[in-house]
């Protein structure tokens, strides 16, 4: 089963267990259609998973025709197995727009799930804000010809109930730059505007090397295309093995947005992502500064508030056949994830601010002296040609911050 599928909460259903039978009625209701396969309609003549595009990319901003940042208008629809998903909630808290954005948590529709992203967990299988059953409804209110996946995260937009984005590449930037007048005056500043280029630039490399590198693995249907992703993602760790053993974090001495996109990957790759690719080359555990790294971030209220170990660890244990039975299984429930990424403060001796973990906004900052226009990213192009992965590179070699001293 896909990582970023949405099975966490079959024992926790309101009124009882959802059924493929409710989930076709409601389908029939709103008409629905069934949600399309990553492994049948993402694969390429190679046998490669090339992620489909975000559809819903309109940005937020000060031109004619960009949405606008606007207080209790939008909602975040999320999965808890699903770290592209995970960025947004964690960024919205670290900014204290809690009040400003809310938030929903997504689960599968039905035991088989056809429908996609619902809402088994809540009243009547609806999202109790809109009134809906499936994310795929806000999807075709914005697009009635829209075909592709409804994708978390999606930014809904609750007073028309419909689709704003779900461009988890530039989403985050959105809510740190467009939504700095909705936050408080000392909240972090994650995306300082005189480094953006460089952190989009990692960003857009971070994406195939590391966050997608797991789907990669996951999805594929030939043996080159796996193998090309598993080298892909443990070279790339091995540079960041390297980063980390000089920088606190990413840039510096202070979290960025860039941060928050790493520990989404690292923080699920121990505890379920490791099931579905087949035999690992090592453990997070193994790079001793990646390690330290994903246990500081997910000791700061906001990753750890957001992040669900114990539930994404123990998801869909698997089937007993004869007397075998998976390690999640077997050993998984005995697993004290919280003492297992218990942080120190290892990492406090690469920073001259070591009990400061984030940049602020000067005083006396205004919104216009913040904002600036959130760059494109060729992720969401079209072209399956350009989505390959070997197109994500970096100026600078990836194992070297090249911003040291600057941040």
């Amino acid at each position: 089963m896909a990582s970023c599928d949405i099975s966490l909460h079959k024992s926790q259903i309101a009124g009882g267990s959802y059924t493929d039978e409710e989930a076709e009625e409601h389908a029939k209701q709103v008409g629905a259609k069934p949600r399309p396969k990553e492994t049948v309609d993402e694969i390429d003549e190679t046998g490669a998973f090339i992620r489909q595009p975000n559809s819903f990319i309109r940005p937020f901003g000060d031109k004619d025709g960009d949405f606008k940042a606007e207080a209790n208008r939008y909602r975040i629809y999320w999965a808890k197995g699903c770290h592209w998903s995970n960025r947004p909630v964690i960024v919205r808290d670290l900014l204290g727009l809690t009040d400003k954005i809310s938030d929903i948590l997504c689960t599968q529709t039905g035991e088989s799930n056809v429908y996609g992203h619902g809402f088994a967990d809540q009243k009547d299988h609806k999202d109790p804000v809109t009134g809906v059953y499936f994310l795929s409804e806000f999807y075709k209110n914005a697009n009635p010809d829209y075909q592709g996946r409804a994708t978390t995260p999606t930014l809904v937009d609750v007073k028309e109930k419909k689709a704003v984005n779900n461009d988890y590449h530039r989403l985050t930037n959105y809510i740190e730059v467009q939504f700095r007048p909705f936050q408080p005056k000392d909240a972090p500043d994650l995306y300082p505007k005189q480094f953006r280029k460089e952190i989009d630039e990692f960003n857009d490399w971070l994406f195939p090397h590391i966050n997608n590198s797991h789907y990669r693995m996951s999805f594929c249907q030939s043996l080159g295309a796996y193998e090309e992703a598993f080298a892909d993602f443990y070279e790339s760790l091995d540079k960041l093995e390297k980063r980390l053993s000089e920088n606190r974090f990413i840039f510096g001495d202070y979290l960025t947005d860039a941060d928050v996109r790493l520990f989404c990957t690292l923080v699920r790759w121990d505890i379920w992502y490791y099931r579905n690719v087949g035999p690992i080359k090592k453990r997070i555990q193994d790079y001793p500064n990646l390690w330290a790294y994903t246990r500081e971030l997910y000791n700061i209220p906001a990753f750890k508030k957001n992040t669900y170990l114990r539930d994404i660890a123990l998801r869909n244990l698997g089937t007993k056949w004869g007397g075998f039975r998976t390690f999640a299984a077997r050993i998984g429930p005995q697993i004290d994830y919280e003492k297992l990424f218990a942080a120190d403060d290892s990492r406090k001796r690469l920073s001259k601010t070591p009990d400061e973990l984030f940049l602020r906004h000067p005083d006396g900052e205004t919104y216009e002296d913040y904002a600036s226009e959130i760059s494109t990213t060729i992720w969401n192009s079209p072209s399956w040609a350009d989505r390959n992965p070997k197109n994500g590179k970096l100026s600078v070699d990836a194992a070297i911050n090249p911003l040291k001293g600057k941040l």
